[in-house]
């Protein structure tokens, strides 16, 4: 076997950069080290978010611009603690730096950031980054923080010890920033002057490993190092060469030295880590000095109460019941005039249009689609606020670890909760997130229960249900949050039901221990929220322009075509002539038995393009049905809708079931084509609708044939 020298060292050597060709930064760090903050105050609102081919890990391409005024490209990738890949969001990392996907170039440059307060733990993955071989800038984050906990980082000896710039920074106060500009300004960055010690019984392996991959396997020297390191680092071969298989030569010298040292009982990967860790706190003792008191921290006091076993929940009960107040009460004003101006443009067309087919479509079709639906973007925007403030200051993960317990029953660890929890906002990026789950079976068991968490799009038709609950009454917002957090509550206890059911039948498996980093409390970056909230208005808004707008024009033709033969009849009997009308009474025998007349049929149909869809579609309904009346509202049409024979449609107990049929129902194709692509099949997702769809009928008859027996 050849030999490695057990002395690896870089060269040392400055690398000359083509002076016109847009540098690439890769922006790489560990979780809950303030890398999103940096990415958005380097590239503000040139970004483009996507997600990366074949995988559901969002892609974050951002542009900023050097001191010369030339542009500079950043890959913000996912968080990871180490390029041995555990999930599949570190996989995506691990494979980018690694020059693996077709559709990401690999960056000939890294920018590196680390958390202040935790350097010696950060370290690890920037030095299995410096051994890579490629330019590298390392940015020393939340230097305040060190600051406060009573930590001095020697920056200038950092630098010298690996030879590459380092910069001091506070993302979130933009300090840092410029030095940082400059560093990634110049034209010949230098490579690191990284060594350590390989250990003795180790290094003739890595050796003959680089050999095999440069000559068999068609990895570059640098690489083929770094990657022969990670194969005797993660027992798992398969999981680190990613989507391409081995050669059967490294494969056979992987192997045979494996062996050899089960032989000899020798800890290769703990000798390698080991190693890795000496060398970092070899680093750490000149750089990181305690000057201060060595007590609690503000965050440990904080922690003392909002992770107690009692008053955390609390404390977690107490925000919950604020974001929820806030919905209603912040956001009134804005909905009221979004109200009134798409009302005054409707009726300024009816004045000024004569009557037909094209001011019918502008005022019930575009206007009383998209409109109705536009005016519930106050409550979406306070939703993404809130749940930027969450993340930002660092509740979120306090919020995983006080659920710890009680998912811990249900046959899940806390960290499944972020998932979750992410759901509230939107079960896509919730089924993004369980990328994080190292466990095939959790994470697949949290895939199929996301959905039931209570997802924006479901918010608007839970505002109308409410407003429309109580006929003539003005209900008070305390009873309004109330009836809000029994509808998330029923979807929260459903994921709950259904994981602990799934766990003990379909996906038998033990839950694993949560082992999860508590970051230290921050004060939210304002901007960085404002940026997460209008980005996700920004969505919404487009959806409203295309998605919601194309279902509304296409509704309001079925709901007008064919022509009821008696040109004098009402709107409602238009409707029910129409092909939407047909097709709802095609339906009503199976939802009436749930209080639904054909036209919330109607909606149910169309709601499985996007849940939202059903208070846009009750717009042109209704809308259409009270043409004649300009000063009737949604909420008036829908307590004057009568079955035939003069009851009302929308009772209390109809509208309360209407709202738990949405807790519980599959409707959203969008979340369905993620969840295909994430378990690679139409088995589960098909499973998914099948279930829930089910589950939201079955639990509606019962409350509605109850309520019906008890008198309601």
């Amino acid at each position: 076997m050849s030999q490695l020298p057990s002395h690896i060292t870089g060269s040392g050597k400055k690398r000359p950069a083509h002076a016109d060709r847009t540098p690439v930064y890769a922006l790489v760090g560990n979780p809950n080290c303030g890398k999103s903050t940096l990415f958005n105050a380097l590239t503000g609102l040139k970004q483009k978010v996507g997600n990366y081919p074949g995988v559901t890990v969002e892609k974050k391409i951002g542009e900023t611009y050097s001191q010369h005024g030339k542009p500079i490209k950043i890959i913000d990738l996912p968080g990871a603690y180490s390029l041995a890949a555990r999930s599949p969001d570190e996989a995506v990392t691990r494979d980018v730096l690694l020059g693996r996907r077709s559709d990401t170039p690999q960056p000939d440059r890294i920018l590196c950031i680390v958390d202040a307060t935790n350097l010696e733990r950060n370290l690890y993955l920037v030095h299995q980054i410096l051994d890579l071989g490629r330019p590298v800038i390392l940015v020393v984050n939340m230097m305040d923080l060190a600051e406060s906990s009573g930590l001095q980082l020697r920056v200038d000896r950092l630098e010298q010890a690996l030879g590459i710039p380092v910069i001091a920074c506070e993302a979130v106060n933009g300090k840092g920033l410029v030095e940082l500009k400059l560093a990634m300004s110049r034209s010949d960055l230098p490579l690191a002057r990284h060594s350590w010690d390989i250990p003795v019984a180790v290094a003739p392996a890595v050796a003959e490993l680089q050999a095999s991959l440069t000559d068999n396997d068609g990895r570059s020297p640098l690489v083929a190092r770094a990657e022969a390191l990670l194969l005797l680092t993660d027992f798992d071969t398969v999981r680190v060469a990613g989507s391409t298989p081995l050669s059967a030569r490294t494969t056979d010298i992987l192997a045979t030295w494996q062996k050899h040292w089960e032989g000899e009982g020798t800890d290769w990967a703990g000798t390698l880590v080991g190693s890795r860790y000496a060398a970092i706190t070899k680093l750490c003792v000149d750089i990181v000095q305690q000057t201060g008191a060595t007590g609690p921290t503000t965050s440990d006091k904080i922690d003392a109460i909002v992770v107690h076993p009692l008053w955390g929940w609390v404390v977690f009960g107490g925000v919950m019941t604020l974001f929820f107040l806030s919905i209603f009460t912040f956001a009134q004003g804005p909905m009221e005039w979004i109200g009134d101006q798409t009302a005054s443009l409707a009726n300024w067309l009816k004045a000024t249009m004569p009557e037909g087919d094209l001011r019918s479509l502008l005022t019930d079709g575009i206007i009383g689609g998209v409109g109705t639906i536009i005016t519930f973007l106050p409550q979406i925007l306070i939703l993404y606020f809130f749940i930027g403030l969450l993340e930002n200051t660092g509740y979120m993960a306090r919020a995983a670890f006080i659920m710890d317990r009680l998912m811990s029953r249900v046959g899940l660890n806390g960290k499944s909760f972020i998932p979750l929890l992410s759901s509230y906002a939107c079960a896509i990026p919730g089924i993004m997130a369980t990328r994080t789950i190292e466990d095939p079976k959790d994470r697949l068991v949290t895939i199929l229960v996301a959905p039931l968490m209570s997802c924006s799009a479901r918010l608007p038709v839970y505002l109308l249900m409410i407003a429309a609950l109580l006929p003539g009454t003005t209900m008070p917002v305390l009873t309004k949050v109330g009836i809000m957090l029994l509808m998330y509550a029923l979807g929260t206890a459903g994921a709950f039901g259904f994981a602990w059911l799934f766990k003990r039948t379909l996906l038998k498996g033990r839950p694993p221990m949560m082992i999860m980093e508590l970051p230290p409390y921050r004060l939210p970056g304002i901007k960085d929220v404002a940026l997460h909230m209008f980005e996700r208005a920004g969505l919404f808004l487009r959806k409203a322009g295309t998605v919601i707008l194309g279902i509304s024009i296409v509704l309001w033709f079925l709901t007008t075509y064919p022509k009821h033969p008696d040109a004098t009849a009402a709107a409602t009997e238009q409707i029910a002539y129409s092909f939407a009308g047909r097709a709802g009474h095609a339906i009503e025998p199976v939802i009436k038995p749930l209080g639904f007349d054909w036209r919330i049929g109607i909606g149910l149909i169309t709601s499985f393009a996007a849940r939202e869809v059903f208070v846009s579609s009750m717009g042109v309904i209704f809308g259409a049905e009270s043409a004649n009346d300009d000063t009737t509202t949604l909420r008036v049409a829908l307590q004057k809708a009568t079955w035939p024979g003069g009851a009302p449609v929308f009772t209390t107990l109809v509208c309360f079931t209407l709202m738990v049929y949405y807790v519980f129902a599959m409707q959203c194709m969008s979340t369905v084509a993620v969840v295909k692509r994430e378990t690679n099949g139409w088995k589960w997702p098909l499973f998914q609708i099948g279930y829930m769809t089910g589950t939201a009928w079955l639990v509606c008859f019962v409350i509605y044939q109850t309520g019906r027996a008890l008198g309601y």
